[in-house]
């Protein structure tokens, strides 16, 4: 029996079969057995209080840092659409759908005189995964402009949740697995829109620089390790991940068409026939290479899903 045929009827739309892994900024993994596209919010409630509790669900949103592995993915996969990427902006408050670019958020902040969100601009994806994963760069986290999000979890039920309530640390949240973040509510502070503006093409810029943007890359491949994990290794806790990378020969290492970036050598590129496997493999060295010589174990901030090929 498919899938399919075990799922509840729903405004939205069921495509089986999708060659999931090829919408990844990877470009590269295998096929979903079904991808959901609900219409909105109520029709994604429907789905998720009907469906059966022994058919997997999973949740994408732009697909900027995950690895859809070679095997693909059982079960279902949501992709939220149009609806849920919403941003909307009242005084200092800008509300933005989970499927809202981040930095199309930092912009329209901008555009309302508001400041706190440049960050944004700097981190790719969408804000369902910043708020999955804490996400964060030139000094501001989520948790630092977050004042509440919605999510729904596995049986339909919407919770609102606050900063405190989702133990926000350093590329980490407490919140179940199976929650899916619908809407986040952030603080912005009022400032001129122009300089607002001013610093967010700083930040592009930046970025332009340092980091293989124009690649098949999927952002950050490893958190920086803790002042503490640092410490025990006889490091100063200034040093970032990329530095431990470098030290190991991670700088353009290859296995198959993989590749550590020679720009920024945290961030993994397919080099155009990549495999899953390949990209996989090679962070699994990396990993192996940087606990061997240091004893610190990196931990992914690039997700990995479904069956190895």
């Amino acid at each position: 029996m498919s899938v399919l045929s075990s799922l509840p009827q729903v405004l939205g739309r069921y495509t089986e079969n999708v060659a999931l892994g090829k919408k990844s900024w990877f470009t590269c993994g295998g096929a979903a057995d079904v991808v959901f596209k609900p219409t909105d919010h109520e029709d994604l409630q429907h789905f998720l209080k009907n469906c059966p509790a022994d058919i997997p669900v999973h949740v994408f949103g732009v697909m900027s840092n995950v690895i859809i592995r070679d095997g693909g993915v059982r079960g279902v996969v949501i992709r939220l659409g149009r609806e849920f990427s919403k941003i909307e902006v009242e005084g200092d408050i800008v509300s933005a759908g989970a499927l809202a670019l981040d930095a199309n958020v930092a912009q329209v902040a901008a555009e309302n005189g508001l400041a706190g969100l440049e960050f944004l601009s700097g981190i790719p994806g969408s804000i369902g995964g910043a708020l999955r994963m804490n996400a964060g760069c030139y000094g501001t986290e989520m948790k630092d402009v977050l004042i509440e999000c919605e999510a729904i979890d596995r049986q339909g039920q919407i919770h609102v949740l606050t900063p405190d309530e989702m133990g926000m640390t350093y590329r980490h949240v407490e919140v179940p697995a199976d929650y899916i973040f619908l809407k986040a509510k952030l603080k912005g502070v009022p400032d001129e829109a122009e300089e607002v503006k001013a610093r967010i093409a700083q930040i592009k810029e930046q970025r332009e620089e340092s980091q293989p943007i124009r690649e098949k890359t999927g952002g950050s491949t490893f958190a920086n390790p803790s002042a503490l994990e640092l410490s025990q290794a006889g490091l100063s806790p200034d040093t970032k991940v990329w530095q431990l990378i470098d030290q190991v020969g991670g700088r353009g290492l290859k296995i198959g068409g993989a590749m550590m970036s020679e720009k920024h050598c945290n961030f993994m590129i397919n080099t155009g026939e990549a495999s899953a496997s390949d990209l996989e493999e090679l962070g699994e060295e990396i990993r192996a290479r940087v606990l061997k010589k240091f004893g610190i174990a990196l931990r992914w901030e690039i997700k990995r899903i479904g069956e190895k090929g």
